[in-house]
């Protein structure tokens, strides 16, 4: 087996494909579940790296593994909020942040890692709750964002966050290899 290239350290499930096309309630169930699931597939990874393993980078040049964990629950608080600005507003342009300078605040390495497991075990539960209730005329609902020059349908987005979930849990989980 050929050693992993510098892409594949980086997107170790690849890049997310997103749908040109509605999709349909049977269709997003699997995404949703997989928003659903994170918090405690991100815990268990987490029991099984350890404390050492977690401080170190996933691939030469990138994260460690709690920069990845305080990055999940900071984005997701973002990407959840993304989803309640569509619906309440037409077309609302989101307002994208600089990720490597949050994940360099202080606050990433002086808290425990406990705290944003936590608070993502929270927010998925309501973030899932509305997925769940959401009907079948909010889905086209749209976003805008200014850095990609993108407008986005709610269900574009939630592949795209579903991804984006099971992405930085393959870079946590390869820290266990």
């Amino acid at each position: 087996m050929a050693a992993p290239t510098p892409l594949d350290l980086r997107y170790p499930i690849g890049r997310a494909q997103l749908p040109a096309t509605p999709l349909t309630s049977a269709e997003r169930a699997p995404y949703i579940q997989q928003i659903a699931a994170l918090p405690a597939k991100l815990q268990a990874a987490v029991s099984r790296a350890g404390a050492e393993r977690l401080e170190r980078p996933y691939r030469p040049g990138g994260w460690t593994g709690r920069q990845v964990i305080h990055h999940l629950a900071d984005t997701h608080l973002n990407l959840y909020s993304r989803f309640r600005l569509a619906l309440t507003e037409d077309n609302p342009t989101v307002r994208p942040f600089d990720e490597q300078a949050w994940a360099e605040l202080p606050d990433v390495a002086a808290t425990p890692l406990s705290v944003s497991l936590a608070l993502l075990e929270s927010l998925h539960a309501r973030w899932v709750v509305l997925l769940q209730h959401l009907r079948e005329d909010q889905w086209p609902r749209t976003f805008y964002h200014p850095r990609y020059l993108t407008t986005s349908t709610l269900d574009q987005a939630l592949v795209q966050y579903a991804w984006h979930g099971q992405h930085h849990l393959a870079h946590v989980e390869s820290l266990v290899a």
